[in-house]
């Protein structure tokens, strides 16, 4: 039995020995003349050298591949850095939901950096963070692609955003004076909205002693008359009264008015309603602050002056003083029916 397992074992070797000599003669037989010559050790060198050629070159192709890939991706994060540095704004960019008008904004020429860069070219202006107040620089050849209005006209530097249209830019030195118009001017719409048959709006002003200058009180008499009356008060302060508007009317049946910078005067809100709803009141004075209105306070004032000196830009007065002086202000509104 020993023998019989032994002798099967040994033809089991001996058939695993031809058939690797089989496969070893498959495999260095490049000729198939059933023998191994020098020809066949020639034809498998070849092969060897071939595939080690293709092996080499797909190495340096991948290497190449990767190189490529490095450099596109070094490019990318240059350009992305140049884009948050530069911040280049371009016109399909005001059709995005993630654009947004800052408040304050800058009309000017483009500047040499931004001139100079490749990724700025078709721009139509950039974003700069001034002292953590965002402001966009507007290009003046290409102010049209913004499709804004601006007040008083477009010979100003620097503008500021109007508190009831956000598509329209008052000039920063105007600001405050073109404030107190238009709500002077929203007031007397009221009055003849709401059918009254005389109004009259006396503009006030609480001045220090150094900002009072002395002189003559003047009065102008007309259908929009001013006069100017200072008296004085305790200490050391002043009041400065204009009448801002005065007149008579025939009366009607009231009219729902249209509010655009007073909408959220509570006292203006009360005066409406009651007038639509036919309450029999004959007369009625509300005193109106502006600052509540005037849509820059002074911790506004503060951060725009932070961010035009950071600009280097010179204002004609800052504007905190002319937050602070609007802080002081306030309207005096009567109304007869």
């Amino acid at each position: 039995m020993e023998k019989k397992v032994s002798f099967n074992m040994s033809k089991a070797a001996s058939g695993l020995l031809e058939k690797a000599k089989n496969s070893a003669m498959n495999t260095f037989d490049q000729n198939n003349d059933g023998k191994l010559d020098r020809e066949d050790v020639s034809a498998v060198s070849e092969t060897i050298k071939s595939t080690a050629r293709s092996v080499m070159d797909s190495v340096k192709a991948s290497a190449s591949n990767s190189g490529r890939q490095l450099s596109e991706r070094l490019e990318k994060a240059k350009r992305d850095s140049a884009f948050k540095t530069l911040h280049p704004i371009f016109e399909e960019d005001l059709e995005s939901a993630e654009f947004y008008l800052s408040k304050l904004i800058r009309v000017a020429e483009m500047d040499k950096r931004h001139a100079e860069s490749e990724i700025c070219t078709n721009s139509i202006g950039h974003l700069s963070i001034e002292k953590e107040l965002p402001v966009i620089h507007m290009y003046r050849n290409k102010i049209d692609a913004f499709g804004l209005k601006f007040y008083p006209d477009l010979d100003s530097e620097i503008y500021y955003a109007d508190p009831s249209d956000r598509d329209h830019y008052i000039a920063l030195d105007e600001y405050f004076n073109y404030m107190k118009i238009v709500r002077i001017s929203e007031l007397q719409e009221i009055a003849q909205s709401l059918g009254a048959k005389h109004f009259r709006v006396l503009y006030k002003e609480d001045r220090s002693e150094s900002d009072h200058k002395k002189g003559s009180a003047k009065v102008k008499a007309a259908k929009f008359g001013t006069a100017d009356i200072e008296h004085e008060s305790s200490g050391q302060s002043r009041t400065s009264i204009e009448i801002a508007a005065e007149m008579e009317c025939l009366g009607h049946e009231p009219v729902m008015p249209t509010l655009r910078y007073l909408q959220k005067e509570p006292s203006i809100q009360t005066l409406i309603t009651l007038r639509m709803n036919k309450n029999p009141m004959m007369h009625q004075k509300i005193t109106l602050k502006l600052s509540n209105s005037s849509g820059i306070k002074v911790k506004d004032a503060a951060k725009i002056d932070a961010a035009l000196n950071a600009m280097k830009y010179s204002a004609n007065a800052t504007v905190i003083s002319e937050a602070q002086k609007e802080d002081r202000r306030y309207f005096e509104y009567e109304i007869d029916f």
